[in-house]
């Protein structure tokens, strides 16, 4: 089943179309196929997927921004209840991007998914009553070599869809992760 990629502002971080077939019963389609991904985005990594994920969440959660110094992760993010908006910031100094973000809305309707390679940053905010997010990872979350960094800083200026005057909802960690210029990145 073909997919249909689209590179971001970012372009290694790819936007992910897969064939849905539809009919009277329903839809059906591929979510992840090694080979079809292989040739259409040129990524290796994406044969060595060693973690799937699933995450739940409630309207306003925001999640991250998240990442592995050690050990980093690419990540193939796909939302199967629901609608978020999802979040992928540079954090390669080599990288012409460094330090620039893209977002794209994820959900059960349009079937899409968000390939981060690793030295991003990730992150989310459910725009749903809930949310099923699900991402398959490159390496085993390492939660040692975690870090985050802040969702608001506003050196990134993230355009976040969230009201004025409205606080998401945060872990503890979140709440308490450093600013971009404090961040540790990658080479």
């Amino acid at each position: 089943m073909p997919i249909t990629v689209t590179p971001t502002a970012i372009p290694d971080v790819l936007l992910i179309e897969p064939a849905v077939f539809r009919d009277e019963r329903g839809f059906l389609m591929e979510s992840f196929n090694a080979r079809d991904f292989r040739e259409a985005t040129g990524v290796q990594q994406a044969l060595s997927f060693v973690q799937d994920n699933h995450s739940h969440s409630k309207r306003g959660v925001l999640r991250g921004l998240h990442y592995q110094l050690v050990r980093p992760q690419g990540k193939l993010v796909r939302v199967t209840r629901g609608e978020i908006f999802d979040v992928a910031v540079d954090l390669r100094r080599s990288s012409p991007t460094f330090g620039k973000w893209v977002g794209a809305r994820l959900s059960e309707e349009n079937h899409r998914q968000l390939w981060l390679p690793t030295g991003f940053a990730h992150g989310f905010l459910v725009l749903s009553e809930t949310a099923d997010v699900q991402y398959k990872a490159t390496e085993l979350w390492a939660p040692e070599h975690g870090r985050s960094i802040r969702w608001d800083d506003p050196s990134l200026g993230i355009e976040w869809p969230v009201g004025a005057g409205v606080t998401p909802l945060l872990s503890a960690r979140d709440a308490a992760a450093g600013s971009f210029a404090e961040a540790e990145c990658f080479d």
